[in-house]
């Protein structure tokens, strides 16, 4: 569907018939983020009222007979993000006479099956809300001759997300940038811990010391399940990267073979010998350890903050539950990172504006507001630096999604770069079957590690050669 801002067409026919001048030249966004230290932003309930960025000349400044400028703005939503995102483009029209933003709501599948068709053929939207951010390299537009304070934008996202919009031979470009973030994570069940008198592993536990502690209250409590992990390789590569292991080369192909590698899938093997974890979740992709957490039947799940709110409604007051950071090893206690990214296009007839309302987007107050009201994590470092108070009245709610967020100074490069990645899929999708066959005993170690890497090789060679 088609959000008209019909309020604000009101506000530019008024204009236009008293004659209005000019809007007040607006300040220009920070240049760096907030301290650490600083207090939390407080959720507003509605859009908080500022002057948009220092404006970089129009492409076409509309007189008072001419039509607005309309940017189209192609946007998905997992939940009802584009109710959040409509008083913030209402804001912006409102600050900037003579621009309109049309927000067109369509299904995902249009994201990833349309949208890439309609770019090749030179019919894309300005503006886009996008999750394969290397998918449109070379269509995009660079914002930065467009934006206030580029630097801004470079010092408070993360540079393997940025440079994931880039051509290979392009280091600078700014194309984008995230506006929600997603990150791998655990979910424990305290009340089972309480019960079985164990005390939870504090700061710096590692892999083992939460394979031991849940161990204890399985044995304790006579709960089904200790330990487990969802069935897919972006969760394991958290395990992989915390064991001190790498997925990408510095020139972003895929190594399987490390030692980190090999300590966590020897791990998830000894988990189901033991028979501390469901053997059924990695006999296919996409299996999920929540379920058996949610059900009371496994004490600790490594999910991830997409599951925040499934877990707070149907877990309800059955048990208490909390989010603890990700175990620790030789790379540290490392999530990975999703999320969705927005982004321009270079076809746009009007990129001085695009650049206009990118830069409000990115601007803190905003970028708060649209993830508290969203319950989203900030993948912005002045937003994340400064706290979130989350728009929910759920007690579990706003304490798990803090503490997914504050681990997000510790995602690594690999962390980062390994979800936009453009060859994620051919480890993402060969990963679990491989692994899988090693936990059954199919295959040796070296069998499973020597025809993975096989797997991913020639899926991207053949992607590459489509």
């Amino acid at each position: 569907m088609k959000i008209k801002h019909f309020i604000t067409m009101l506000f530019l026919v008024a204009l236009v018939l008293a004659g209005c001048a000019p809007a007040a030249t607006p300040t220009a966004a920070p240049t760096t983020a907030p301290a650490t230290s600083a207090p939390p932003v407080t959720a507003p309930t509605s859009v908080p009222p500022t002057t948009a960025p220092t404006a970089v000349p129009p492409t076409a400044v509309p007189t008072e007979t001419s039509a607005p400028i309309v940017l189209h703005f192609m946007y998905y939503q997992d939940a009802a993000e584009a109710s959040i995102m409509a008083p913030l483009i209402t804001k912006f029209e409102l600050a900037n006479p003579g621009i309109m933003v049309e927000l067109d709501v369509v299904p995902y599948a249009n994201i990833t099956n349309q949208l890439p068709a309609q770019v090749q053929a030179g019919q894309a939207p300005d503006i886009a809300r996008i999750t394969n951010f290397g998918a449109f390299r070379g269509y995009l537009l660079d914002l930065t001759p467009y934006l206030s304070d580029p630097s801004f934008m470079t010092t408070n996202f993360a540079a393997p997300v940025l440079a994931a919009m880039r051509e290979p031979d392009d280091t600078t470009g700014l194309y984008g940038f995230p506006d929600t973030l997603t990150v791998t994570g655990p979910y424990v069940n305290t009340t089972l811990f309480e019960q079985a008198n164990v005390a939870l592993p504090g700061a710096g536990a590692t892999w083992q010391d939460w394979t031991d502690a849940a161990t204890q209250v399985q044995k304790a409590t006579g709960v089904k399940y200790a330990i487990g992990m969802d069935a897919t390789g972006h969760r394991l590569a958290s395990v992989i990267i915390s064991d001190g292991g790498t997925l990408l080369t510095p020139d972003g192909k895929f190594t399987i073979d490390t030692a980190g590698f090999r300590e966590a899938v020897t791990m998830l093997k000894n988990w189901q010998d033991q028979g501390l974890t469901d053997n059924q979740i990695w006999t296919k992709s996409g299996n999920s350890c929540i379920n058996d957490f949610m059900s009371a039947d496994m004490v600790f799940c490594l999910a991830g903050s997409w599951q925040v709110g499934n877990v707070a409604k149907t877990v309800g007051t059955n048990f208490d539950w909390q989010v603890v950071p990700a175990p620790s090893g030789a790379g540290g206690s490392v999530g990975i990172a999703g999320g969705s990214a927005v982004v321009a296009f270079k076809s746009t007839k009007y990129p001085a504006e695009v650049g206009k309302f990118m830069d409000f987007l990115m601007q803190p107050e905003n970028y708060s507001y649209f993830d508290a009201n969203t319950l989203a994590l900030p993948a912005e470092l002045a937003v994340a630096n400064t706290g979130v108070d989350y728009n929910t009245s759920d007690p579990n709610v706003k304490a798990a999604l803090n503490a997914f967020a504050a681990g997000v100074k510790n995602i690594t490069d690999q962390g980062w770069a390994l979800n936009p990645n453009p060859n994620a899929f051919a480890y993402y999708q060969n990963s679990v079957t491989r692994i899988s066959q090693y936990l059954t005993g199919e295959l040796t170690l070296d069998e499973m590690i020597q025809k993975l890497q096989s797997d991913i090789d020639t899926a991207i060679s053949q992607s590459q050669s489509n």
